[in-house]
């Protein structure tokens, strides 16, 4: 194990003991989030060259100044801007012989990043240090007029004479020597990068490769919409699919059967897991890559979008010493981030908190999570029933699909655990009628079930390009209103900027809908009212429906009425 940094400065006697203390201190102030040496340089305790020479000694590895070196212009081809800029590196040299890449880190201290460098560059990876300052000057010296688009790397892809030769052949009659050979290729490299770190730039949360008989479609889903980029030429197909198994450790012979596996880059300390998923179809395989950045998520239960008076009762029925609480709405709702911000919050060391998901998304510190394996047996019951001997007192599950879970989840609720999981309903009333057709008895549900959280994920407004306008009668009348019911009403929407890429959007936003149990709404569960019956009594309950709360969104500003209208249904 490596020795602390504070303590190899105090030998090499650029700090004493006093002031390193002082450096400890106003980090735990800072929660532990800034650096030990940055903390350093800001407080003037220390200098650039100093702390640089304290990593050196640390990392065991050579530091090294930028400003007169002179870098081959070639290894910016296998370099590109984008990925020096977000990895904040350098390419130096590469050896010849062994095809070894030694790039200039700004920080060196990740120890994944070299990792994550090598799998986009396709050979082994050396890193030296050098300050941010003097990486930051050498890429922009570097890269002068170079900035690649994915447009470029397709004309070069266009040219290539060794790409050409397997233009007019079918994908089952290119062998997989020939496969090898394209994957590899330094233009399908390039493209494979440049899609990568553009989705990863943007937030996108998937990245859609597609076959089709004569195009290949390449798509980023940003904000829950999906955007086209400029399509590849249809015989890149095996190419590109090849390319991403190679870097997600995955049988690149096997194209019959579906594969999942993984990527895991570090990029500026921060942890991004891609899951990818290939499927064989009538044309190629389709593969779709989850990106699951920790740093886009938001696990603060203050900065989910959730209105206040709506926040304050979440958090009442949260606290709760026992029993069920469900969060539904379709796939892609926001329904993890909800539940990962509520034990985010919850979590103590007084607690000990297991969850079990399909699959695990985010590591939490001081959560024990167990990934389902439905290949050897450890499903969502199997794990709950080995989670209630693991003394637990929150239990998460990640989705209750079928009576025995249901069941699990019920009888730990009733021996005093609370129990978090999520369903797929369409709003919140609707949540016991779905463990009703389960055959789940109604005593059991009134007597475990505490709150019901219903949700959705609208896009916000750009907050560039915000303007108020009034809608036609055609959209207000979609809203249940009329000209002289919207007169004293805002509504807002983005014209769309260079920001928001003309889209009027930026980022999304929750809207909820929260059904808190009382006797009434459980004594017409034992009476198995009807449904819309049981919404009414939930609305006269204080329950705001999903369209309520989106309409209060969109008079904030925060969302428009086409997202609403796209999200929600009209109240009866």
């Amino acid at each position: 194990m490596s020795r602390r940094i504070g303590t190899i400065l105090q030998d090499m006697g650029y700090l004493d003991e006093d002031a390193t203390w002082r450096i400890l201190e106003e980090q735990s102030q800072g929660g532990g989030v800034e650096q030990f040496g940055k903390i350093a340089i800001r407080l003037g305790l220390l200098t650039e060259e100093q702390l640089l020479k304290g990593l050196g000694e640390q990392l065991d590895m050579k530091v090294v100044s930028l400003a007169d070196m002179t870098i081959p212009a070639e290894l910016c081809q296998l370099v590109n801007q984008q990925m020096a800029e977000m990895f904040k590196i350098v390419p130096l040299s590469q050896n010849k012989k062994d095809k070894k890449l030694t790039i200039a880190m700004a920080r060196p201290e990740d120890p994944q990043a070299i990792d994550s460098v090598r799998s986009f560059v396709g050979c082994e990876v050396q890193g030296v240090i050098s300050s941010e300052s003097d990486v930051k000057a050498a890429i922009e010296r570097l890269y002068v007029g170079q900035q690649e688009s994915i447009v470029d790397v397709i004309k070069q892809i266009e040219t290539d004479k060794a790409l050409q030769q397997y233009t007019n052949r079918n994908e089952t009659t290119i062998d997989l020597e020939a496969i090898e050979e394209m994957a590899d290729a330094a233009p399908v490299r390039k493209l494979i990068n440049l899609v990568l770190l553009t989705a990863i730039r943007d937030k996108a949360s998937d990245i859609h490769f597609e076959p089709f008989e004569d195009e290949y479609k390449m798509r980023l889903r940003v904000d829950g919409v999906l955007f086209e980029l400029v399509p590849p030429p249809r015989h890149l197909g095996p190419a590109i699919s090849s390319r991403i198994k190679v870097m997600a450790n995955l049988d690149i012979a096997e194209r019959r059967i579906p594969q999942d596996g993984r990527i895991e880059l570090a990029l500026g300390g921060n942890q991004v897991d891609i899951r990818v998923s290939t499927l064989p179809t009538l044309f190629g395989e389709s593969v779709v890559l989850r990106i699951l950045d920790k740093t886009v998520v938001n696990l603060d239960l203050n900065k989910i979008g959730m209105p206040e008076d709506t926040l304050a009762l979440w958090r009442g029925v949260i606290q709760k010493p026992n029993g069920i609480i469900l969060v539904t709405g379709p796939t892609s709702s926001g329904k993890t981030t909800t539940l990962y911000a509520t034990l985010n919050e919850l979590n103590s060391i007084e607690d000990k908190i297991i969850t079990t998901e399909e699959p695990v998304e985010y590591d939490i510190d001081g959560l024990v999570q167990c990934p389902i394996n439905h290949d050897i047996g450890v499903t969502f019951g199997a794990c709950l029933r080995a989670i209630l001997r693991q003394d637990p007192d929150i239990i998460l599950v990640g989705e209750t699909r079928d009576l025995e879970t249901a069941e699990i989840s019920i009888q730990a609720s009733l021996t005093g655990h609370t129990v978090f999981t999520t369903l797929h309903t369409n709003d919140a009333p609707s949540a016991v009628t779905r463990l009703r057709d389960m055959g789940l008895p109604t005593f059991l549900i009134t007597a475990t079930v505490e709150g019901v959280l219903a949700q959705r994920l609208v896009r916000k407004i750009c907050p560039n390009c915000k303007e108020q306008f009034m809608p036609d009668d055609e959209k207000l009348n979609q809203l249940g209103l009329t000209a002289s019911t919207a007169a004293g009403l805002a509504f807002f929407r983005g014209k769309g900027c260079d920001f928001c890429k003309n889209t009027g959007y930026k980022g999304r936003m929750g809207i909820y809908e929260l059904l808190i149990m009382n006797d009434e709404l459980r004594e017409m569960i034992v009476r198995e009212a009807s449904l819309d019956e049981y919404r009414a009594a939930c609305r006269r309950s204080g329950m705001r429906t999903l369209r309520e709360t989106g309409m209060l969104a969109v008079h904030e500003g925060r969302t428009t009425i086409e997202e609403i209208i796209r999200e929600t249904i009209l109240d009866e």
